[in-house]
């Protein structure tokens, strides 16, 4: 079974905001080999603040392009 362009553009756009995520949350924890520091949390709390201002402008942008 054979995905539609848009699903996959849209499938795309998800995975790719997910991974980068995962990789700014993993970055800040282990910003120094002590644990999660002060400015660790301040990377991850900036993750999670930037994973859903993108999943937002993701989702406007998908919801409003014309087909």
């Amino acid at each position: 079974m054979l995905m539609e362009r848009e699903t996959a553009v849209e499938a795309g756009i998800t995975l790719c905001a997910v991974a980068l995520f995962v990789v700014i949350v993993v970055a800040g924890g282990e910003v120094s080999s002590a644990g999660l520091t002060e400015s660790g949390a301040y990377a991850v709390i900036a993750a999670i603040v930037a994973f859903v201002v993108v999943m937002a402008a993701a989702g406007y942008y998908l919801s409003t392009k014309q087909e």
